[in-house]
This record gives C-alpha cells, structure tokens and sequence, in this order.
C-alpha cells in the first residue's frame, strides 16, 4: 500500500509527536508498504541538511554524505492559492540524515511544504492533500486535524489519530473528518480517550492503539554497572552506584519536582535524568543547586553530621547525585536506561503537552514502553490511565503527591534485589505487546 503520512509539526524537532511520526512510518516500511512523509515548514536551514550546518548539530542530527535534495513542485486549484505556493523540499535519503535523531533504520523520503501562521494549519493541509493525490496514494494517515478533516470531505481515504480530546475548533474538524466521505478509521491512543470519544461524540468504535516501542534496540542490553562504565566519557556516573534513572521532557507535570525531592531524600542514590531542553535543563540545575545549599544550611544550624553512603562510609555531597544530560538523541536512549538501576515516571495529576495543554487524563508516553524494554523496575505514578498498560506485577504505582512513599518505594527495592529483578523481567516480557510494527499492522487491518 503506498501512504502518504503527514506529520502535524515540524521536522526535525525534540517533540514527542515528531518521533512517534518517525517510528510510525518506519514500522509501516517494515510492514511492506510505501511510505512518503511530508511534514510543515522547511528543511534544516532551510536548506539541504549539511555537514556544517549548526542547526543540526543542535538537532542532534546524524549527517550522511552528500544527502539529494530536489525541488518539487506544488500546486491548487484556485489562482489565489497558486500565488501563494512555492517550491517544497524533498529528500530519498533523510531518513538516513535522521537517522541518529530519531533512531531509524530504514529509509523513506520526506517532503517538507511551506506553510504560514496566518492561515491556522489550513494552508499545509491542502498543501498535503495535494501532495497525497499527486502520490496516487491509498491512503492519507495523519494527526494533523486540518488536515484529517479537509482529506476527509474531499473523500481522499484518511485516517485519523488523536491523543488529546480536542477542544475549540478540533471539535468542529473532528466532526468534519467523521462525516466526511474518506474516513476510514480513527485512532485513539488509550481506552480513556476512546470512552470520552463515546461520551461527547457518541464515536461507538474507535481504533485503540497504545504507543509503541522498537523491540530490536532493546536487545541484549547490558548490565547497569557496564552500561554506566560505557557512559561515564560524557558523563562521571558512578559505576557501582545505585542509579535512580528518568528519560524524557522536563515540561510542567513531568514530576521535576519530585525528581529533585527525592535526590536531596536519597543522596546515597545516583538519579540520572535524561532529556530536556536547554532552558528547562538550566532551570531545573538551579534549583537542584538551591536545594543542595538548604539542605546543607539546615545541617550546620542543626549541627548535625554529614550524611554517609552506606557502602562505602563516605561523606555524601548531596550536590552531585545528580546527573542531567540535557537532550540525548534517540538513538542513544537505550544505554542511559540500562544504566539505571530503576526507572522513575513521576507525572502529576496535570502534565502540560509540549505546545500546553493538560493530557494527563489519556497519557501513553512512549518513555513507558521503552521503560517495559529496558528490562528495569518501574516506579510510576498511579494515574487511571497507566493502569491500561501498568499493574503491581510490573511496575510499583505511587501517589504522584507522596514523597515518602516514592523513598519508601525506592529504599524497598534496594534493599530486595530479588524484586528489583522480578518486576524488570516482567515488564520486558510485556513490552512483547507493544511494537511499533505490530501496532501499524493493527491500523491497517481490514484495508484494502
């Protein structure tokens, strides 16, 4: 099947959304089909991904030689939005120039279409119709609601993802897209989604699809001591430290705050936070930085000794356990799991999205599959929707407002090794489940 998936921002990027695109359309490639991704705006620079380029290198991008890009043409059907059409870039081989970013493997080409603020979406989507019709494609899949709607009433065969119940004028374009003659199917991404779909928009059966994970970066991964002797070029983490590990944004809602309580409650641990942008990173130092100078201030006046690592009998300075690595492509992602000893999903009750918003009532983090991968005990904040995937066999579920019971959680495993051990070997076995390949078969079940 030849698919045009069009994704709802900007490549490359360190959004989530931008990823899950990526690993989507490489699982449909490995599934058999064509795939064309197109996605808004313009390439790094504006320009063929180079060599120099300092963009991506912040990007974390992986440059390939001499990487081929080739105008292409685009057009409309009305002469008012002919003047407004240009050039769009397109790239056989930028799934390679991603490759490291993104963590891919295969290849499948991207075009990027112009698009401008002042016309909310709309102007990309009859960009990415077009682009669609001129494929010849089957089908159209897409998280970008203008998009999905406009596909939809045009009768272009769409299919139509969601991972937030839409608010203003997405109820309008869900709507739409639900009428329209080219829907074929919608996605919600957890059962909560999908029952609140029912309840406002009396949807009986949409498709439900957790997120997924790419099994085959998860194979063999070593011990955390030897993952943590492989990292500690990049960064001095103490190798036989016990490593209290989170990967991911560092957003409003994440559990930084818990994160930072429970380094300042447990400083005989190692916490390694992975990810985050560069200001959320500073931020977050800061206050770590505070809460060390408290600490330590409320010591002297108590006149009370300095606490020791048991282990070693050392003097603990409650300042440096704690590593930030700031954003760490996703390729790399695998090694600094395994480097940790167990791994932390502190949401809150409100956890904001990348462009805002609270999505914590349907939550599907790609960080929990990966964390099932790892093979590593999971501490997770008891929220309804994790229960979908989560339970007491393979992870420890906590009040995301209780600190002590998170250190209570956090101590117990340590001292039972055997437990530690039992709740990663079953969330490795449950990440079986939830493949990126067996979650794009499931889209497509049952279509042409």
């Amino acid at each position: 099947m030849k698919i045009a998936l069009i994704a709802p921002t900007s490549i490359p990027s360190r959004r989530a959304n931008t990823i899950q695109v990526m690993k989507m359309a490489q699982a449909l490639v490995l599934n058999g089909h064509e795939v064309h991704l197109a996605a808004p705006g313009e390439p790094p620079n504006g320009k063929p991904p180079n060599r120099n380029s300092a963009s991506d290198t912040e990007n974390g991008l992986k440059p390939v030689e001499n990487p081929v890009i080739q105008p292409v043409s685009t057009g409309f059907g009305s002469q008012a939005m002919n003047s407004y059409s240009s050039p769009t870039y397109s790239s056989p081989y930028s799934s390679l120039t991603f490759q490291h970013h993104y963590g891919l493997t295969v290849e499948f080409p991207i075009t990027w279409l112009p698009t401008h603020p002042r016309f909310r979406g709309y102007d990309f989507a009859l960009r990415a119709i077009r682009f669609a019709q001129h494929l010849r494609a089957d089908l159209l899949y897409t998280r970008h609601p203008q998009t999905a709607a406009l596909s939809s009433l045009l009768g272009v065969p769409t299919i139509f993802e969601i991972h937030d119940l839409p608010q203003g004028q997405g109820k309008t374009l869900l709507r739409t897209y639900l009428k329209g003659r080219g829907n074929r199917r919608l996605i919600a991404i957890t059962h909560a989604l999908a029952n609140d779909l029912h309840t406002q928009y009396a949807i009986r059966n949409p498709l439900i699809l957790p997120d997924g994970v790419d099994l085959s970066r998860y194979q063999n991964l070593p011990a955390p001591e030897t993952a943590r002797a492989s990292l500690h070029s990049q960064f001095p983490i103490p190798n036989s430290q016990f490593t209290i590990g989170y990967t991911g944004h560092l957003y409003p809602g994440r559990g930084t705050d818990l994160l930072l309580a429970l380094a300042a409650r447990l400083p005989e641990f190692h916490f390694l936070l992975v990810g985050g942008n560069p200001e959320d990173v500073e931020k977050l130092k800061a206050q770590a930085s505070k809460s060390a100078n408290q600490q330590a201030s409320k010591s002297v006046n108590q006149q009370t000794s300095k606490p020791t690592n048991p282990s070693t009998d050392q003097p603990i300075n409650r300042s440096t356990n704690l590593t930030l690595t700031g954003f760490i492509p996703n390729a790399d992602l695998p090694r600094y799991q395994a480097a940790s000893d167990l791994l932390l999903m502190p949401y809150q009750r409100h956890v904001a999205a990348s462009s805002g918003g609270d999505i914590a009532p349907y939550l599907s983090p790609m960080k929990l599959f990966e964390y099932l991968a790892a093979g590593r005990a999971i501490l997770s904040s008891d929220l309804p929707v994790f229960r979908e995937v989560l339970n007491p066999e393979n992870a420890i579920l906590l009040p995301p407002d209780n600190v002590d019971a998170w250190v209570n959680a956090i101590r117990d495993l340590h001292a039972h090794p055997e437990k530690c051990a039992a709740l990663g070997a079953r969330a490795r076995q449950d990440a079986e489940k939830y493949t990126w390949e067996a979650r794009a078969r499931k889209m497509l079940e049952g279509l042409g």
